[in-house]
Order: structure tokens, then C-alpha cells, then sequence
């Protein structure tokens, strides 16, 4: 906004003129260059969303996968290996389709995909398309083929979410966690083998085959990662001191997670040792979330750590030290007391961790979203700095000149109407060649960061970034101009 200030005051206050638009050009290229560039990003910043006044909040609860567990790319890779091998051997796919390989640079978290037409693609917002993100297989179909086989820009709603009248179910399903980004992956790479190949195959029954297919190799990663922790999982050497410092401060901790307690103990006792099941009041594995927040009956079990095995007495207290089963959120609150604004919930899913917690019970949210450590090193680069801030002051050149009856106007904003989209090209594709940032699509916010900044409070990069702040920090959102504020703002 700066730059538009400096740009307006320099074009108007002090009664500028330019004869041509080449001029206008050039000036306000030279005047772009010659600015200072912004200041980086804190990549261990915490964001908010919502104002949040840590002094309020007296229990602190957590997700475990990819929000206190942190995996190495090796996850992605063997959930992409034994899906593949389960689609073979269980439902019966070419044997071709063993050579496939996993690419973890290829989808990123919060894309589409259409189940019917069998197509990747990234929406904004607004619902809209990014139409050069909309791929079948590992091939980017042209802005041409998307609209004719969507005959708009915008998706209809109940795309998304079904048609509730109709009972139809949606014909989109979104990448809203990471342990999507290889199921993805794996859709895709199949697609493109069978469409090489001549392959006849339905798009849906793709779709379903290899979502039971990962969700049945679930059970196998969990054995292989209890094996071998330390291959899968990154070591965070400030969680011991960030949850020393909430029971010094006399805060109640607790564990909700959808995973199995043999796969949680041995990633637990990488990050904090051998007791660390006492670092929280409460432990509760096999959650079923989010049904473990929208449920109203299924009780608390006592989950028995030397049996393995469920216990069948009536929960009705809660010690620390043990391990509970499945329940409801209706259980523990009953149980414990807890009222919502005490209470912040920290997990990496913004619908399944975060939308229930608060919008039915006042939880206060904060998401664990681990892309954010690339995405702010790429903002903090000098290349995209220059090419943003360029991109806005041609893009304000273009909104004031449109009009204009100056000489060749019409070819000039051509030019610079091709010259915008290189450079959101460049921009894109310094995040991720194929659907660019996590967070945006070119102008617009992403329909993952909709939601994420909805249901989120705050977020991170990692859970322990928050020892950068105090146990009494108030976290203040960012007032963002509005369109309608802009020239109240900037007279």
C-alpha cells in the first residue's frame, strides 16, 4: 500500500503529466525499482485470524498427526508405495503400474477433485477456477478444454457440498489435510498411466479404489512407523520445553487423536521420552474425528496399554496417565468442566480438528499448517518481491489507463495485460510449478484459506513457535483495507 501511496502522490499531488503511456511506463518502472523491498516474513511467525488473549485460555488440546508429529517426506512416498500395491493385489489394477513413481512436488494441500470428470484442479474463494490449475492425470489441461467442460469460471455450490434437496452427494471432494497430498498424487499418476496406455476406466471407480486403498494402508504405515520412528518422523527438540512451560504455568493438557495408540506411543516417546503420556490430563486415541465432535452418544473407553484391549467399565472420571477410547466431546466436557473460551484446540485440519470445536462449542483454534515454513521463504525471496510489487503497480497502471484516449492506448494495454500475466506465471510457479501457493490463486484467497482463516484462530507453522511469545500475549488480526476504504485510507 505503500507503493500506491508514494505512486499517487507522485502522479498527482505534484501535478505529474505524461505525454505518452510509454512514458507513464517506464516512470512508473523506474519509481517501482527504486523502492526499498518489504521486509521478510518471520517464517516462525504466529498468525492471527481472530483476536486471542492467551491469559484466557486455561486448557490447551491437541491433534497428534502433523501437529505434534511432523513426518519426513518418507511418509508421502510409502503411503503412495502401499496404496499402489494394494490397488494390485487386492483390487486387481495392471501390474504396470508398480513402476509409478511417488512426486512430492506435484499437488499441494487444498486442491479439488472432481470426482466424475476425474480432474485436480484449485478453486479460489470465490469458488472460481484457477483455470491454469486444472489438470487430468499429470497433464494441465488448456484454459480452452476447462471452460468447455465447465462452461463457467465458477462452481456451483453443491458441487462442493451436494444437493440437500436432491439428497446427492457432492461431486467434489477437497486435499484438505496432507496425508491427501500422496492419495492425490496417486490418482493422478494412475490416470496419466492408464490415459498413455489406452486404458479404459471410470473416473469414479478410480477415485473410490484408491481411497479405500489408502485408507487400508493406513494400518500398515502405522506398523511401519512404530518400527521405525525415526525414519518417518521429525524430531522437534522445543516441544519438551513448550509443554514444560504450560504445566509451570498451571495449564491442563489433553490428546485427541484419530490414530492408534501403539503408533502414538512410539512417536510420542521420540518427542518427549518415555513418560509422556503425563504430560497430558487426558489422552483420547481412535477419536473418529470429526464425529468424535459431532456424535452425540458413544462412550468413553479405558484403553488398556498392557492388553491392548478396551476395557468395558463406565468412564466416569478421567486420570492422567491413562489412555481412553474413542467418546464423544459431550463426555469430556461433562466430565471435565471445561468451558469453551478456556479452551484452545491446536490441530492440522481446519474442517475435521477446527470447525466443530468452534462454531458448536466456542473452542478457541489455532492450526498447525507446516507448508508455511516454504511459503514464507518464497514470499521472503527477492525474486518474488520484485515481481509482486511490480505486478501491482502495472496492474494499478492498466485499472487507470483503460480508458484512456492517449495514443495507441489499445496496444500499450495489451502489452501490459501480457506482461501481468507473465509475471503472475512466475509468481505461481515459484510455489509449486503446477497449482502455485497454498494460501492464493494470483489475486484471489484459495477456498483452503477461506476456511483456514474461518475456523482458525491462529496459525502456525509449528506448535512451538508459540514459546517466541509469552503465556499473556494477545494475538491482534491485521486490519485489512477493504476496496471500499482504500482512498479513506490513503487521501
Amino acid at each position: 500500500m505503500k507503493i500506491f501511496q508514494t505512486l499517487f502522490k507522485s502522479f498527482n499531488r505534484t501535478n505529474v503529466t505524461f505525454e505518452t503511456l510509454d512514458e507513464l511506463y517506464l516512470k512508473t518502472r523506474q519509481l517501482c525499482e527504486s523502492k526499498k523491498l518489504p521486509p521478510d516474513v518471520n517464517v516462525r511467525g504466529v498468525f492471527a485470524c481472530n483476536q486471542l488473549d492467551l491469559r484466557e485460555i486455561e486448557v490447551y488440546g491437541f491433534d497428534y498427526d502433523y501437529t505434534l508429529a511432523c513426518y519426513k517426506p518418507a511418509m508421502g512416498s510409502t503411503l503412495f508405495n502401499l496404496g499402489k500395491d494394494i490397488l494390485i493385489n487386492k483390487f486387481k489394477y495392471p501390474p504396470g503400474i508398480s513402476e509409478l513413481k511417488y512426486d512430492p512436488g506435484f499437488a499441494v494441500r487444498g486442491l479439488h477433485y472432481d470426482i466424475e470428470k476425474g480432474l485436480l484442479m484449485k478453486l479460489d474463494s470465490f469458488l472460481q477456477l484457477d483455470l491454469r490449475s486444472v489438470y487430468k492425470g499429470l497433464t494441465k489441461l488448456s484454459e480452452n478444454e476447462v471452460l468447455n467442460l465447465y462452461k463457467t469460471r465458477k462452481i456451483p455450490l453443491k458441487y462442493l457440498n451436494g444437493d440437500l434437496h436432491k439428497r446427492s452427494s457432492a461431486k467434489m471432494t477437497q486435499l484438505a489435510d496432507k496425508f491427501a497430498v500422496p492419495e492425490m498424487s496417486l490418482i493422478c499418476t494412475i490416470t496419466e498411466y492408464f490415459d498413455q496406455n489406452d486404458v479404459h476406466y471410470h473416473p469414479q471407480i478410480l477415485f473410490q479404489d484408491v481411497k479405500n486403498a489408502v485408507r487400508l494402508s493406513h494400518e500398515k504405515m502405522h506398523h511401519l512407523v512404530a518400527d521405525d520412528t525415526l525414519q518417518f518422523l521429525e524430531k522437534n527438540p522445543d516441544l519438551e520445553e513448550f509443554f514444560k512451560r504450560l504445566i509451570g504455568a498451571n495449564k491442563k493438557l489433553f490428546l485427541i487423536t484419530n490414530s492408534p495408540y501403539r503408533f502414538v506411543d512410539k512417536g510420542m516417546k521420540v518427542l518427549l521420552g518415555d513418560s509422556w503420556d503425563n504430560y497430558f490430563d487426558v489422552v483420547i486415541v481412535e477419536a473418529r474425528k470429526p464425529k468424535f465432535f459431532t456424535d452425540e452418544s458413544c462412550p468413553l473407553r479405558i484403553y488398556d496399554k498392557n492388553t491392548h484391549t478396551n476395557l468395558w467399565d463406565k468412564v466416569t472420571s478421567l486420570s492422567k496417565g491413562r489412555i481412553y477410547y474413542q467418546g464423544t466431546i459431550n463426555n469430556l466436557l461433562e466430565i471435565t468442566g471445561w468451558r469453551g473460551p478456556e479452551v484452545l484446540y491446536f490441530g492440522d485440519h481446519p474442517y475435521s480438528d477446527l470447525a466443530d470445536v468452534t462454531l458448536e462449542h466456542g473452542w478457541r483454534t489455532g492450526a498447525i499448517i507446516d507448508e508455511l515454513t516454504h511459503e514464507i521463504q518464497t514470499l521472503n525471496t527477492d525474486e518474488f518481491k520484485r515481481a509482486v510489487n511490480w505486478l501491482q503497480m502495472l496492474m494499478q497502471i492498466i485499472e487507470d489507463q483503460q480508458d484512456s484516449d492517449l495514443p495507441n492506448a489499445e496496444v500499450h494495454l495489451t502489452q501490459w495485460k501480457q506482461e501481468c500475466d507473465q509475471l503472475a506465471i512466475l509468481t505461481k510457479s515459484l510455489f509449486n510449478k503446477q497449482f502455485g501457493s497454498v494460501f492464493r490463486t494470483h489475486q484471489n484467497a484459495t477456498y483452503f484459506s477461506r476456511r483456514l482463516f474461518r475456523f482458525a484462530d491462529i496459525y502456525s507453522s509449528s506448535i512451538t513457535n508459540l514459546l517466541e511469545r509469552s503465556l499473556n500475549h494477545k494475538f491482534y488480526p491485521r486490519r485489512g483495507v477493504m476496496p471500499h476504504e482504500y482512498s479513506s485510507y490513503f487521501v
